[in-house]
């Protein structure tokens, strides 16, 4: 055990040294992502044939702290990079040598192609399909919900290559070009005023055979993966007030690499109001912040069980956990302003901050996994109830009765 703490207080002191000779916040931030790339501390549990140091978890978070101490980016993605993770896991050596490194530079612009219109809940019932075409897929269906996909230059589609097995072995995996023929937009608008989601129309669009990850028809693991990376992600991040609005009173993240992602320090806003001495909004802010700290240990829990290639359950107790965060955190925040909440727009900060973190609380219950299915995960993985019955599971999916396919 000794052996153990110094080895890794000796490995904190030489990422400590490395900063010392490289960090400067002044740096272009691509020059800076370069260097971390090249020593290795961008993914430093990765292999080091791929950009990594070939570290264990416990030396991978001596780099995340040492990265924090001095508020440098760019360490720790082969945590909170859900597009390099997956591709890193299951890509082939042609598309990781293509696309690996620009993921990590965040230079590929990138969108989830999962849910459609019948298939959200019950992913696996997805109705798009890939058909093989010499070195190809031609791919024709829809998806809904798709976050970035305006902007995405590819997108992690899930679609149907096998039609004549149990409908969660024949789904395949692929990185799928967006901007081509075939692929139309659509935005769909939020009641928070935005529109970061998008429907996607994809008709006779085309992906290289060589984009497929993890093999014909191994989709669904493949998926369990990018989630198991995605929830990950959610269940760190807070998102904090509109980005044009005043946000002295959000305070940065760590667990999380999202630029909007923020914790609303509530103890400073009620401070700021004057309300700081009220007993029943000091123990409303003490539960939230109970709650998240709660959330950030399980989030490391999570993370040290989660190896490459490879899923915890654990990381569905993060994501629903972030979701009442946020419910619990708006509700608290309307409560701090008070009449303040009554009002909306940008003349009035705080009661617009408070609403718009309530309606935009829900992207979390929804996103990477209702708040339901989180619980389904729960029951079923980590404390071992029964599964709800799903007559469908293991019958050839052209014989489900929703399924609509071209014979």
């Amino acid at each position: 055990m000794t052996e153990t703490v110094n080895d890794l207080a000796a490995f904190a002191g030489s990422v400590r040294s490395w900063l010392d000779d490289n960090w400067d916040p002044g740096i272009p931030r691509r020059d800076w992502i370069d260097r971390v790339i090249d020593a290795g501390y961008a993914v430093p549990t990765w292999p080091t044939e791929w950009f990594g140091l070939g570290l264990d978890g416990a030396h991978g978070r001596v780099v995340a702290d040492e990265f924090r101490r001095v508020g440098a980016p760019g360490s720790r993605q082969d945590v909170h990079n859900l597009w390099a993770n997956t591709l890193l896991a299951y890509g082939t050596d042609q598309l990781k040598h293509q696309l690996v490194r620009p993921l990590l530079h965040g230079d590929v612009a990138m969108c989830l192609l999962y849910s459609e219109p019948g298939a959200g809940s019950d992913l696996a019932g997805l109705q798009t399909r890939a058909d093989r075409d010499g070195d190809e897929f031609v791919v024709t269906g829809q998806k809904v919900w798709t976050s970035g996909a305006k902007e995405a230059e590819y997108g992690m589609l899930v679609a149907r290559t096998d039609w004549d097995v149990p409908k969660h072995r024949g789904i395949s995996f692929f990185f799928f070009p967006m901007r081509q023929p075939g692929v139309e937009v659509r935005p769909i608008r939020q009641i928070t005023g935005e529109s970061h989601f998008n429907e996607v129309f994809i008709d006779r669009a085309r992906v290289p055979a060589a984009n497929l990850l993890g093999g014909l028809g191994d989709g669904w693991r493949v998926l369990q993966t990018a989630l198991a990376y995605e929830r990950s992600v959610m269940g760190d991040m807070a998102r904090g007030p509109r980005k044009s609005l005043d946000t002295k009173f959000a305070s940065p993240d760590e667990g999380s690499t999202a630029s909007s992602s923020a914790e609303v320090d509530l103890g400073a806003l009620a401070r700021e109001v004057g309300r700081a001495d009220d007993p029943v909004l000091r123990q409303a802010i003490v539960r939230v912040h109970t709650l998240r700290t709660v959330n950030k240990w399980n989030a490391q829990r999570a993370k040290a069980q989660l190896k490459q290639g490879e899923s915890s359950p654990i990381l569905s107790l993060g994501k629903l956990a972030m979701s009442r965060i946020l419910h619990e955190g708006a509700h608290v925040q309307r409560l701090i302003v008070g009449a303040d909440a009554l009002l909306d727009g940008l003349e009035n900060p705080r009661g617009d901050a408070a609403n718009f973190l309530s309606l935009n609380a829900y992207f979390t219950s929804i996103g990477g996994g209702t708040d339901q299915i989180q619980r389904n995960i729960i029951g079923e993985r980590v404390l071992g109830l029964p599964k709800e019955p799903e007559v469908d599971r293991d019958i050839p999916f052209r014989d489900v009765q929703k399924a609509t396919v071209t014979r």
